[in-house]
């Protein structure tokens, strides 16, 4: 008997938003806002996450978002600085993993407090 597991854990591929919302639903602090096809990802008062479709969106630190700038399907976003955008033309395990590291690495981000964050890189 073969395992079919796919390389995230999921016996079958979920779509993103499935695999985002399963992710939501295990962390803690999130309330979503949902206007028409647009659902945005709250913890606090800080939107970390948007999904509009098969479009994705990230809050993220500016040396993770500057690493996920380099990787396929991925473009800076439109919504200001830290925001990147991801649409994978092929949802496989690669985008999944990327996608839920990505949700929960904003999803953190945005459960910290100014104090907690680190300071920014001194000019030399």
């Amino acid at each position: 008997m073969t395992d079919d597991r796919t390389s995230n854990g999921y016996t079958e591929a979920p779509s993103v938003n499935e695999a985002i919302d399963r992710l939501a639903g295990e962390l803690d602090e999130i309330h979503r806002h949902e206007s028409g096809t647009l659902v945005e990802y709250v913890r606090g008062a800080t939107v970390f996450a948007a999904r509009q479709g098969t479009v994705v969106s990230f809050r993220l630190r500016p040396e993770v978002a500057d690493a996920a700038l380099r990787t396929s399907d991925t473009v800076r976003s439109s919504r200001g600085a830290g925001w990147i955008t991801l649409q994978p033309r092929v949802v496989d395990g690669f985008a999944l993993d990327r996608t839920l590291a990505w949700f929960e690495s904003a999803w953190r981000q945005a459960g910290e407090s100014p104090d907690d964050r680190p300071a920014p890189p001194r000019p030399n």
